[in-house]
């Protein structure tokens, strides 16, 4: 049986390959989990335009995040923190932290977007990296600052 996928599937293809599967595998689990549908004629051209819709969206989606991106290109962050003896900072500045401090500047940036490998735990000015989309990433700056 002929099924157009519409989602990934390991091993058998990505979203808009024709594949040949077994009758039963396409009945049972593809179609009614809306992993793909059966190729007929009719579906091919719902699918082409579902297609075309999607495309439009993602194309929107990526023009919007790199309009944030460049938003973004100018902030720059002061996260102060506490400091002991030859300025050892006590405790850091993690994404949670960062996070809060865009929301301050009026951005909603969630904090698993911001790629900060490990906390910040010096004083000092960092380049972080914020992924916004699949595809796009921005960049910030935050100047870490004692008290």
């Amino acid at each position: 049986m002929k099924v157009i996928l519409k989602k990934e599937i390991a091993d058998l293809g990505q979203p808009g390959d024709i594949v040949e599967v077994k009758p039963g595998y396409a009945r049972n689990y593809l179609v009614p989990g809306d992993f793909a549908l059966q190729a007929t004629p009719s579906n091919m051209k719902v699918y082409e335009h579902e297609k075309r819709q999607l495309d439009k969206q993602k194309s929107k989606d990526r023009a919007g995040a790199e309009h944030l991106a460049e938003q973004l290109k100018g902030v720059s962050l002061t996260a102060t923190v506490a400091v002991g003896e030859e300025d050892k900072v006590f405790g850091s500045v993690t994404s949670q932290h960062i996070a809060e401090l865009l929301k301050a500047k009026g951005f909603e940036i969630d904090r698993r977007k911001i790629l900060l490998e490990e906390p910040l735990k010096a004083l000092g000015v960092y380049e972080i990296p914020i992924k916004i989309h699949s595809d796009v990433v921005g960049q910030i700056k935050v100047w870490v600052v004692k008290e």
